[in-house]
């Protein structure tokens, strides 16, 4: 096995990294060797089978040899272990020629023990003296390392010796290192030796070693093997290599129990097979079950007598937890292993015991009897279809994927085998990401049966596959259309398919941009019987054109957002939060995705939920503030896309990186990007996302103060007066129309819009939307009304809420004020401006904000960007933990991070304090100046985002 790679990260002097995760083991190698070399020590070097104990002594040969040390070596084989001192022989052969240094009696006792000369056995403390006495006299010139490997394997008379001589090696220049497996007796005795564990590899070294290895591997097959292996560095390298070639692609699902190598189950099936019949027929319950070990000793307690377990315990294969009432394997391979050295036969027996004890547990019965047939049977085929949408429902969509693909394979009729095909196919694309298994399926589902393959389940997957195919967005729409179009819906409930398509076909109408494309989705929608799914209904006018349609909707969106907390359905939660997003209303639905994000970083959830999530959240946290959080969102997202195959969905991340460039004030990057996703959207016919880009365009061009520029961009979908028709982003750019308009000398179209936004009680609809119309009319207000307007805005409730708008009214009061010469009044709001920009990091408002308060005879802004570093909570705590002498992987573990996102939090955070080590993380700390906020309206509300490690927010 090599598991070695390359590149050499956090490397200490003399710590070799060519092996992938083993930094800290190498270290310890490293300087083991070198204390050895000095002062004689020994080490046993201890770990599960395929841990990588042999490939660690390889690299502690290379360290010794790089030292100019001697190595002798030997390994424990299994055919010599009968053999006396044949181990002795591998390890001291090569110092045959110093024999001759030894005593007579010394000399003679180790060539007869070593097979060199005749005469009668000698005695074996005989024997060790003098195997000490020879490694010592060898060590005089030039330092000894011995290394054994399997030593559990060595012939009993070497390994008694070489304990011997292990324990005594003090005060020489001999080292000694050996390998054993955990949990295995050994003739070995080294029970008083100092020992280290070689421990599995952690999550991000095992996910790099697969990465580097099988890079062509479908993500969600490498989660799956990540899952199964633990870190063992053999399992890693080769179960990829016993699935075949469409598994590897998650073109065909993966079995129950993952396949293993002639070289994996050489590890542990002689072990198992030498287990009696009825232990045997235990574990392979257990390896079959889907509970973790309980319906295994049900089914056992009714067939051999939990007592039969007893061998495998004994031989540490499997630990009994009686109090759970439970059994479990010592390692996953352990569990392959049972099923590859099991009949099919025996497999088949073993699900329909599993079947008989779960009568109250209708999915895992129905995967056990669907394991357990031969041929096709209907009853079961419907069984795993049920199986499958109770999968679904807890966001499991590779489960459900499963499940429907072998009720496939058992139903009788080929229309039926299509139909289910296609809606695995569906959720393959709508939810896993696995487009060229998604694509597989379908096609199978159309051979199968024309009827079954042109299913609406067929048909949203094959809309969904065309735009992630870059395909164009109103080929995808009319196909959708049509399909909804002409289906029937007689049940007395509406079709869960076509209920899904209409999901589908809503998200199409809002990428195509288009008010008459909606019109065939409503009226889908009424037609539905008896009535449409009410979070449907409400998307329908959330979605579409909420300054017109969303009133309706919003006692009933938030009665839904009351309960959000509880959700536990990350279809549902999305779903709500997309209902949510034109409302300002994600902070209800934080929480629960911000656990979507934490489930799909584990890769427990299905990745397009994980996709909308971290989607969602962008929102949030910009509106909310948490931009340099939007921003590690923002880099999650689309490196997410490209990993899983979303091409289409990779603009909305490019969308926010140019929004966040905007108004931080980088504005070449703000507008490159959005020139790109201009060009891009406009290729594929998604309108939707070229009116999505009109916000960050306004905001880039209102943030270099060209407003002519701003004023064209803003009525680009806006025309003065008027909410633009199905643009729901229109609402968003409303105050910067009015803004640039004033700026402009556009006074009467100014108020034209302000009446706008007043007469579609924009208000209502949120706290956000409230702040900026009643921001705009008091901008557009005469000069002996806009004090009241002014305040009247500042005082409505919830605007801490929403930070750079607030900050941004604040700023046109101030200016407002100054040219009214009010003078010490502007000050009071343009600090307070300043102070919420400098936070924020939005530096061209910010320097606005001063110039304006220098107009006002103030010589600078109190808060600067560049004398006071802007830290978010986060990063000021990673900082401290940082400071105090915290590595990467601890100050993670305390802050429930990965040590590669607290690595990009110290990247921020460097340039920021104006250094560049952590050694002066301390300093710099010492030095920021204790600024805290002037007015409560500053200051960061209790709604804000907890940040990256996902603590509890709104409804906590």
């Amino acid at each position: 096995m090599d598991v070695r790679a390359g590149g050499d990260v956090n490397v200490g002097v003399g710590c070799p990294a060519r092996l992938v995760g083993r930094h800290d083991d190498l270290c310890l190698i490293s300087t083991f060797v070198d204390d050895a070399a000095v002062n004689g020590r020994a080490l046993l070097l201890v770990g599960e089978p395929g841990v990588g104990k042999t490939v660690v002594l390889e690299e502690a040969v290379t360290m010794a040899a790089a030292r100019g040390i001697r190595v002798l070596r030997a390994g424990g084989v299994e055919f010599e272990a009968s053999v006396a001192y044949s181990g002795l022989n591998q390890l001291l052969f090569p110092l045959r020629e110093l024999f001759g240094e030894l005593s007579a009696a010394h000399r003679e006792a180790l060539e007869v023990a070593l097979g060199f000369g005749g005469g009668q056995p000698p005695n074996r403390l005989l024997v060790s003296n003098a195997a000490l006495l020879l490694v010592r006299h060898a060590a005089v010139q030039r330092p000894l390392l011995l290394v054994v490997d399997d030593l559990p394997w060595l012939d009993r008379t070497s390994a008694t010796v070489l304990g011997f001589v292990a324990r005594r090696l003090a005060g020489s220049r001999v080292g000694f290192l050996g390998a054993a497996r955990s949990h295995t007796g050994s003739s070995f005795e080294g029970g008083d030796l100092p020992d280290h564990e070689l421990r599995p590899l952690d999550g991000g070294a095992a996910s790099e070693l697969v990465a580097r290895q099988f890079p062509a591997l479908a993500p969600s097959v490498r989660q799956r093997l990540l899952r199964e292996a633990r870190g063992n560095p053999l399992a890693l390298l080769e179960l990829p290599q016993a699935l075949s070639g469409p598994q590897q692609q998650a073109v065909e699902s993966l079995p129950a129990v993952l396949p293993l190598t002639q070289r994996l189950q050489a590890l542990f099936a002689s072990r198992i097979a030498a287990l009696p019949e009825a232990c045997r027929g235990i574990m392979l319950l257990g390896a079959l079950d889907r509970s973790g070990g309980h319906d295994a000793l049900r089914a056992a307690a009714a067939c051999y007598g939990l007592e039969s377990l007893a061998p495998a315990e004994h031989d540490q294969l499997v630990h009994v937890d009686e109090i759970a009432g439970r059994f479990e394997f010592r390692h996953p391979l352990i569990r392959s292993a049972v099923v590859e050295v099991s009949t099919a036969v025996e497999r088949r027996g073993a699900h329909r015991r599993l079947a008989d004890v779960l009568s109250e547990h209708a999915e895992r019965r129905a995967w056990h009897l669907g394991e357990g047939v031969v041929g096709p049977d209907e009853h079961v085929a419907q069984r795993l279809e049920e199986a499958a949408h109770l999968a679904q429902s807890r966001g499991d969509a590779v489960g459900a994927i499963a499940s429907l693909t072998r009720a496939a394979d058992l139903s009788p009729k080929s229309v039926d085998r299509a139909s289910r095909l296609a809606e695995a196919a569906y959720l393959g694309a709508d939810s896993v990401g696995e487009l060229v298994g998604a694509s597989h399926l379908l096609d199978e589902a159309r051979r199968t049966s024309p009827a079954g393959g042109a299913s609406l389940h067929a048909v949203t997957a094959a809309a969904i596959l065309l735009i992630d195919g870059d395909g164009d967005v109103m080929t995808a729409h009319k196909l959708l259309a049509e399909a909804i179009e002409t289906s029937e819906n007689t049940a007395d409930e509406p079709d869960k398919a076509l209920v899904e398509a209409l999901y589908t076909l809503l998200l199409l109408c809002w990428f195509a941009g288009r008010r008459e494309l909606w019109e065939p989705a409503f009226a889908a929608v009424d037609r539905l019987t008896p009535n449409a799914p009410e979070l449907l209904w409400i998307l329908c006018r959330t979605y579409s054109d909420p300054a017109r349609t969303a009133h309706a909707a919003v006692p009933v969106l938030d009665a839904l957002l009351d309960g959000a907390c509880d959700e536990t359905d990350p279809t549902r939660i999305v779903r709500l939060g997309a209902a949510s997003v034109y409302l300002d209303r994600l902070t209800a639905t934080r929480d629960v995705h911000w656990w979507i994000v934490r489930e799909g970083r584990e890769g427990r959830i299905a990745v397009r939920r994980y996709v909308a999530a971290l989607m969602h959240l962008c929102h949030d946290t910009f509106h909310t503030g948490q931009w340099d959080t939007m921003a590690e969102l923002t880099n999650e997202g689309a490196r997410l896309c490209e990993e899983r195959g979303y091409r289409f969905f990779i603009w909305y991340f490019r969308h926010m990186r140019g929004l966040h460039a905007a108004v931080r004030g980088d504005h070449e990057a703000s507008q490159a990007i959005t020139d790109e996703l201009i060009r891009w959207a406009g290729a594929r016919g998604a309108r939707g996302v070229e009116w999505f880009v009109v916000h960050p365009r306004t905001l880039n061009y209102i943030g270099q103060g060209d407003y002519e520029a701003a004023y064209r961009e803003a009525t680009v979908h806006n025309e003065p007066g008027t909410i633009a028709s199905h643009i729901p982003h229109a609402m968003w750019t409303s105050f910067d129309l009015v803004e640039a308009a004033l700026k402009t000398d556009r006074l009467a179209q100014a108020r034209a819009h302000v009446g706008a936004m007043r007469e579609a009680d924009l208000p209502a609809l949120s706290t956000r939307l409230a702040l900026l119309t009643a921001g705009a009319g008091a901008m557009v207000a005469d000069d002996d009304r806009f004090v009241d307007a002014f305040d009247a805005a500042l005082a409505l409730p919830g605007n801490a809420r929403w930070p750079f708008d607030l900050a941004r009214v604040r700023l046109a009061y101030g200016e407002r004020l100054r040219r009214a010469r009010a003078t010490a009044k502007g000050r009071v709001q343009l600090s307070a401006a300043a102070d919420i920009f400098g936070r924020l990091g939005a530096q061209p408002w910010l320097e606005r904000a001063g110039n304006e308060l220098r107009a006002t005879g103030i010589s600078k802004a109190r808060r600067s960007t560049t004398t006071s570093p802007v830290l978010t909570p986060q990063q000021r705590e990673v900082a401290e933990l940082a400071g105090s002498g915290l590595t990467n992987k601890q100050i993670g573990e305390r802050l429930f991070l990965s040590h590669r996102t607290v690595g990009a939090h110290l990247y921020q955070i460097y340039p920021k304090l104006g250094i560049t080590s952590r050694a002066a993380l301390r300093d710099a700390l010492a030095a920021l100046p204790e600024d805290p906020p002037d007015d409560d309206s500053a200051r960061p509300s209790e709604d804000m985002p907890a940040g990256l490690s996902g603590q509890p927010g709104d409804c906590a």
